[in-house]
């Protein structure tokens, strides 16, 4: 039955986005835009340049997100981790910010691999500054940590924009999320580099799950957690890079469907990632028509929309973990 559910919402997500919109596309038009060489209508059309690379480009960065998301409060055994709460994202993205302005590159294909470096060096910092490598990390040293680095960059890149006007169309696209320019993006090269963050992921769930009791069990049952947590952190680079590559830094996405998966997929973290690759889509897909709706024929960007529905999620889980450490039911 939850299975049922899982798959309900993914088609929900998919449908929703090549479905509506200002041009509504019926399945007729779907049909036909596959069937024929060029596009006979304008909804054939519409599906075929907009909303396809547009789903295709939520399938991705949804799936990265979500399962980005899932192994990081895994890592952190943080409900409130998120990549890009915790300034993944922002250091993905500020990569790809300074590196275009400092190669003179724009085109969109190029932009997309910039990030990979960035999302390295924030995700190692956070985990650094918050104790993850001595073993003694603490959920609200992590936050703190992860907040603080995410003001750092904002600020750093704040000031660059002051001191270069140029910088400002570039970062206009690289910190707001949208799925909007997907068809310029490589997105084989990306989902190929998901799916290998995911494998990785899979395959060290059961060590995840072993390290969350404590880093002296995990010792006493042949496992060697910096090895893990190398690992780990390796996966969700590569995840949230090749997410912000794709659609830019999608905040709140990590921390909004892990929960979902939790109560839908069971405690298992293997089955939680699975479950986040489908979930993440269909979230993020759901926001992104509801974003094209609201003030149609304008559109308010995915990561805003994602943003104000991730802002409450937080502060019901903060106000849960407070209430669960009081002692209360």
């Amino acid at each position: 039955m939850r299975a049922a559910v899982i798959f309900a919402l993914f088609v929900a997500g998919i449908w929703s986005s090549l479905a509506l919109g200002v041009q509504a596309v019926g399945l007729d038009d779907m049909i036909g835009a596959v069937l024929h060489a060029a596009p006979q209508t304008p909804a054939e059309l519409v599906f075929m340049q907009i909303r396809l690379p547009r789903m295709a480009t939520g399938l991705l960065a949804g799936a990265a997100f979500a399962m980005a998301g899932v192994v990081m409060q895994s890592l952190t055994r943080n409900p409130l981790a998120d990549p890009g709460l915790l300034g993944v994202n922002a250091g993905a993205a500020a990569s790809v910010v300074l590196a275009a302005l400092l190669t003179g590159h724009t085109d969109a294909a190029t932009q997309a691999l910039w990030g990979f470096p960035g999302a390295m060096i924030a995700a190692v910092t956070i985990f650094a500054l918050g104790g993850g490598l001595r073993g003694d990390r603490a959920p609200v040293r992590l936050i703190l940590a992860g907040v603080a680095l995410n003001a750092l960059i904002l600020s750093a890149l704040t000031a660059l924009i002051v001191l270069r006007s140029d910088a400002l169309e570039v970062f206009r696209f690289w910190m707001a999320g949208t799925l909007a320019q997907g068809g310029q993006k490589p997105l084989v090269v990306l989902a190929f580099i998901v799916m290998c963050g995911g494998a990785i992921a899979i395959l060290l769930a059961p060590a995840l799950e072993a390290l969350a009791l404590g880093h002296g069990l995990a010792r006493g049952l042949g496992l060697r957690p910096r090895r893990t947590q190398a690992g780990a952190l390796i996966a969700l680079t590569l995840m949230t890079a090749a997410g912000v590559a794709a659609a830019g830094p999608i905040a709140f996405l990590g921390l909004i469907v892990p929960p979902l998966a939790r109560h839908l997929a069971g405690p298992q973290l293997r089955t939680q990632i699975a479950a986040g690759a489908l979930l993440g889509p269909a979230v993020l897909l759901l926001a992104d028509t509801a974003g094209r709706l609201l003030i149609a024929p304008a559109e308010i960007r995915v990561g805003v929309m994602t943003a104000i529905i991730g802002g409450p999620v937080f502060i019901w889980l903060a106000r849960r973990m407070r209430t669960t450490r009081n002692g209360a039911p």
